[in-house]
């Protein structure tokens, strides 16, 4: 493994007089440490080989990063790993996702191990995806495990766009790729919190602020302690405690989460995160459910706007039968959301020209405008377009 900054401006100058396509895969420690950081960095080039980087030991990978702009990056499930990357200095200008080609190829299985095994005919090693890669120093199967995730990616990459080719749909993909590769970072999440697990049973605010005090509590003790939040407290226990609002700490152990294991002073850390929500004026509370932006979920569709519910059914029914047509899957044809958008506010006239313009500033590229367009016109048609 490389640790250390003379090994690395080895591997540096190495990747960068390879050639063709570089593969690339990041192990992150998911479920034991906090945050989603990378604490493995595979890479195998032709004329380099293959190179395993730790980045607790190289943290600044921004000199890989520059050494291989304009070489295209091939990856498995490329918006899982792209964060971590980005958060060490490595930014891709060209990419190719052999995950998102598998599903624009129609793939019914598009898990690395399951595409290496139907295009190339290799059985990869299994066993140690969910191992714990802040581990040091990383055992000997584990490294062999994460070098083989990209023995073979380069390859599976030069099947798939010969598949992609024959089907006539390279061009969509390269649409795609060029799509992920250059969209900005995600926004933050707004009240992380209210994706705690169980969320769907706490009715009222003042339940609501218990979690957001637990679940922010929970955080910062998770990030000083860098472990995953789920190992400090549950969020079954977090729901608990919520529905309870218990008045004490002796209340509070007798809930599912806060057991007889827990010690006093960790009880007292959490009672005084329940006491900060029960002391709350109500003009603090948090409000149920986020501020929603766009149309309303679409069960609530029928009683809000009949019509509009009417043009969504016909419009997913013919977005399903499109992409049962092409092999692909219905949100790789078009996302959900603009197909929810569109139907909820049709422009007027809902012609191609409009519902083509709508697509595209819902962030759709040019070949599903293309596909999509003309039956999305069709729909809106026979729902009832208010134009």
């Amino acid at each position: 493994m490389i640790a250390d900054p003379a090994a690395l401006a080895e591997v540096v100058a190495a990747f960068a007089a390879g050639s063709g396509p570089v593969a690339v895969d990041a192990e992150r420690a998911s479920g034991y440490r906090y945050g989603q950081r990378a604490y493995l960095v595979q890479l195998r080039r032709q004329g380099a080989g293959t190179a395993l980087i730790d980045p607790v030991g190289c943290p600044d990978l921004s000199g890989l990063g520059e050494a291989l702009t304009g070489v295209e990056w091939v990856l498995h499930a490329a918006t899982q790993d792209l964060p971590c990357l980005r958060e060490i200095g490595m930014v891709p200008t060209r990419l190719f996702d052999t995950e998102l080609a598998g599903r624009l190829a129609g793939f019914p299985r598009v898990g690395l191990g399951a595409m290496v095994e139907n295009v190339l005919g290799f059985v990869l090693e299994k066993g140690h995806s969910a191992v714990d890669w802040s581990t040091r120093p990383l055992p000997e199967p584990w490294l062999r495990y994460a070098a083989l995730d990209v023995e073979l990616l380069v390859d599976l990459r030069d099947a798939l766009e010969k598949e992609l080719d024959r089907q006539g749909k390279l061009d969509w993909a390269l649409q795609e790729f060029d799509a992920i590769a250059s969209a900005p970072p995600p926004e933050p999440r707004k009240d992380p919190w209210r994706r705690t697990s169980g969320m769907h049973k706490v009715r009222r605010r003042r339940q609501l602020a218990v979690v957001r005090e637990l679940w922010q509590t929970r955080d910062r003790i998770a990030q000083r302690r860098d472990v995953s939040p789920g190992k400090v407290l549950s969020d079954a226990a977090i729901v608990q405690a919520a529905l309870a609002v218990p008045a004490n700490a002796h209340a509070l152990a007798a809930l599912t989460g806060f057991g007889h294991r827990m010690g006093r002073r960790q009880l007292e850390q959490w009672q005084a995160a329940v006491d900060r929500a029960r002391a709350l004026p109500e003009s603090a509370l948090p409000q149920q459910g986020q501020t929603v932006t766009g149309p309303p979920p679409p069960r609530a569709w029928a009683d809000k706007d009949p019509a509009a519910a009417a043009r969504l059914s016909a419009a997913r029914a013919a977005v399903s039968g499109l992409a049962e047509q092409l092999s692909l899957p219905q949100e790789n044809l078009v996302a959900p959301d603009a197909v929810r958008r569109l139907c909820w506010e049709p422009p007027k006239p809902s012609d191609g020209e409009a519902v083509g313009a709508a697509l595209a500033g819902y962030g759709a590229r040019p070949w599903q405008v293309e596909l999509v367009t003309p039956v999305l016109v069709a729909a809106l048609g026979s729902g009832g377009d208010g134009a």
